[in-house]
This record gives C-alpha cells, structure tokens and sequence, in this order.
C-alpha cells in the first residue's frame, strides 16, 4: 500500500483501496505501536470510521470533495478539532473542548480528509523536544530512546511510523522543520498568511507561529497547500504580497553553513555541505557566506517576545499558572520582567530584521543551512548540552530555523541523508516572503535527485 498522498489519492481514484480500509489500517499500526512513541494523546476511532464510509459513498458517487477525500490525517495538540480536546500540552487544559475546528482544520475536512486524532506537543508547544506533565515523552520512530524534537514531535512521529501519511502543526521557530528533520520528513512553514488561520488559541507569539505540514514528499506538501492557501476575510495577514519576480533558471543559493561561532554537527554539516555541492553541479549558482543578521538581537527577540506571551497568558487565565508546569511558570515569571519598553524594541527589531530579510532575498533566490546542528538526542532531555563536542545552550540546535519566523518568510526542510547511526538529517531551504511555490517548486525538482527516505522499521525498532 503507497504510504504517501499522491500514492493513496491514486489508490483511492482506482478503487485499489477505500477510505474505510486506510482509516482502519491506521488505528491498527497506532494499536500496535504508539504505547512505544506516544505520538497521539486523543484518538476517535468510531468518528473517523463513519467519516470513511461517508467518503467512500461520495466516492461511489462521483461526488468526492477533492483528491485527499478520505486519506486520514492528525492533527497537533494546539490546534482546535471540534469533538476532540485542545489541551496545548497543559494540564490548566486538560477538559477544554473547543465548540469548532480552527480554520485550517475545517478547510481539511471540507476537503474530505479524515482527522484520526490529535498529536502530542510541549506545554504551550514552546520547548524544542516534546513532553509535558499531561502526557509524557514522545520518541522518534528511527530510535525510540531518542527524541523526534519539538514542539510539532508528535506530528513528526505519527507520521514517520506511518501511522498517517501526513499531519499539519504550528511553527513558531521551527517546530515543524526540526522535527522533519530528525524523522526524515519533509517539513514546510509557510510564509506568514499564507495559510490563513482562525478560531484558535491566542497567538502568544504574535505572528512567527503558522501553520505548516508534515509529509513523506514534496508532491504531498503541495497537495496540501493547495487546500490550505488562500485569503481569508478573518485573517488580514493572508492578503500577502504577490510572488517575487524569480526569472532565472538557475537558482541563485546563498549556502550558510554554520551562524557564527555555534556548533553544528560534523555529520549534519558534511551531509548538508554534499547537497551544496550536488546543487552547484546541477547548475545553480550556489555560494557560500557567513550568517548574514545579529543572532543576539535575534536571541533577544524570541526571548523577550516568548516571555511576554507566557506571562500575558497567565495573567489573562489566573488558573493556568497553578497547574502549569515548571518551565512554563519560569517563563511567565521572566515575561513579568519585561518592560513595556522592551516589548516595543524587541518588535521594532523584528520590522528591522525584516527589512534586512527582503533586501537580502533582493540579490539571492534562496538559502541554504542545516535544518538543525544536532542530531537526535535522549528523549526526556530538553535539548543537548553538547554538539560537535563543544558546550551548547538550550537553543544551540535550533540555531538555523527562528530567524525565519521572525523575517515571516517560507521555510522547508528536505532529507539530504542519514547519519553513520542512520538517523535522519535534513537540509534547509528558504526563500523571500510570498516566494512559497518558486521554493516548492525547486524542492520538488532537487528531492526528485535525492534517493526517498526510507520508513523506519518499527517491528524491529520497537
């Protein structure tokens, strides 16, 4: 059975498979493996099934809502799925039920794909590995005593056990390209606006945090965002600018293998350095350069700006800190520090940053990096507290992905090979805000060069 969407969409059109068979097989993969991974923290077995026979009945018809009608999909833990629980990761939240899906949820069903279920995320999805006192530790397919990353960990799990062929998250510094990576999926944020949103939870993160997707293939996350786009009237920021001019055939890539002095990975660097390479001989125009904005100002940013919105959420919901767990009452008491006057600088330093952002995609068409600087690490750890064999901070191995929420344009990461352990890593790819199909389009035609990723054999991993 194709384990992708392009695959299962044909399948379904030719009457190789029917909705009712994949939704089935789904609970019964997540049955026999998901007490290992704890990918999934809501499921609803009987809703999905009478959503399957619908489906396969309009398809009997000729009467499918779109391509995807009756492939199964999840959905992340923060965002709202009518008849499922929205926890946030949070135990203040543990019986909250929203009363409608978030817009981008509803635009899936009105597609007629099937939510199975919700995926399991950090408390407030604002760590970059996935547990929370609700829940418990998710772990990555590849290697279970390993993590899938964060905060979109679940979603990333649920999808490379091929439990589904494809989930949609939030990213708010990477927490969709990070987990891709480390699952060996391809893992897209869209420029801001692109996929509108609406009747969800607050946007703690201002407008860094979209909704993006996880699948097994480029094609995949095309088809999806061709559900997904599109203005919407309750979402200002989704009238974006149109698409930058991007005429040349050859790309011109700005390669950036490491932002300053942080470290990365020697085996994550060298894969990503070959895929450099491999672009150069395909014809690009690929040429490498340092980091090219103040990481300081950067780091002071998503702090000042992450703080806040903790802080902010507890003050508007008293009961919340209570039952908060400890990292996120420390945010909140470090949000509380924050003058009103540092709140302002810290937004005028993201209209400056993306100012810079779009001056720099003026002389280039993408950029290069690694996705993450580290491989997996334990799975009940934070983050690793040393990569390359050097100290690293909380935030050393999402060094590569945050400045592209601040900047608010299109980010994707792609599997470029698997480390001497086989573990998964992935490369970077990022282009000029509202340039979202000329990125898909070239990470289409370089993944189509790349050998596909293999899923990770659960009966011998488990």
């Amino acid at each position: 059975m194709a384990e992708t969407l392009e695959g299962l969409a044909a399948e379904l059109q030719n009457g190789q498979a029917s909705s009712v068979g994949l939704v089935q097989r789904a609970f019964e993969r997540i049955e026999a493996f998901d007490s290992r991974l704890n990918s999934f923290v809501a499921l609803d077995r009987a809703s999905a099934l009478a959503a399957a026979e619908e489906s396969d009945a309009r398809r009997s018809r000729g009467q499918a809502h779109s391509r995807l009608d009756g492939i199964p999909i999840s959905v992340k833990d923060n965002l709202h799925v009518a008849g499922f629980p929205t926890t946030w990761g949070s135990r203040a939240l543990q019986h909250f039920r929203p009363a409608q899906d978030e817009l981008p949820v509803a635009k899936l069903r009105r597609a007629g794909m099937i939510v199975v279920g919700k995926t399991n995320a950090p408390e407030f999805t604002l760590e970059g590995y996935t547990r929370n006192d609700l829940f418990g530790v998710t772990r990555n397919p590849w290697n279970p005593d390993l993590t899938p990353g964060g905060s979109s960990g679940g979603a990333a799990a649920s999808v490379a056990a091929g439990f589904v062929p494809a989930a949609i998250g939030t990213d708010g510094g990477g927490s969709i390209r990070r987990p891709a990576c480390h699952t060996g999926l391809v893992g897209y944020k869209p420029s801001i606006g692109r996929w509108p949103r609406a009747d969800g939870l607050p946007a703690i993160l201002t407008d860094f945090e979209t909704i993006g997707s996880l699948a097994r293939t480029v094609e995949d996350t095309l088809m999806l965002d061709a559900v997904l786009r599109g203005p919407d009237l309750r979402d200002w920021r989704s009238s974006t600018a149109p698409a930058p001019n991007w005429p040349r055939k050859a790309a011109r890539i700005l390669y950036v293998p490491r932002f300053g002095a942080a470290p990365v990975d020697p085996e994550v660097a060298s894969q990503v350095e070959a895929l450099a390479q491999d672009l150069s001989s395909m014809g690009n125009d690929v040429r490498e350069a340092e980091v090219f904005f103040d990481l300081e100002i950067a780091a002071r940013v998503w702090h000042v700006i992450s703080r806040v919105g903790v802080a902010w959420l507890m003050a508007e919901n008293p009961t919340y800190e209570k039952l908060a767990g400890a990292s996120a009452r420390a945010m909140a008491e470090d949000g509380r520090k924050v003058s009103g006057a540092d709140y302002l600088g810290a937004l005028e330093a993201v209209s400056a940053l993306r100012r810079h952002i779009a001056e720099l995609f003026d002389g280039v068409d993408l950029v290069l990096t690694p996705t993450a600087a580290a491989l997996p690490w334990p799975a009940e750890t934070p983050y690793p507290d040393r990569i390359d064999g050097k100290p690293a901070g909380p935030r050393d191995h999402a060094i590569f992905t945050g400045w592209v929420n601040l900047a608010g344009v299109p980010g994707l990461n792609i599997p470029a090979g698997v480390s001497r352990s086989g573990l998964p890593i992935g490369a970077h790819l990022v282009a000029a805000f509202g340039a979202d199909e000329r990125l898909l389009a070239f990470a289409r035609e370089v993944s189509d060069a790349i050998p596909p990723q293999p899923l990770p054999q659960l009966e011998a991993a488990l």
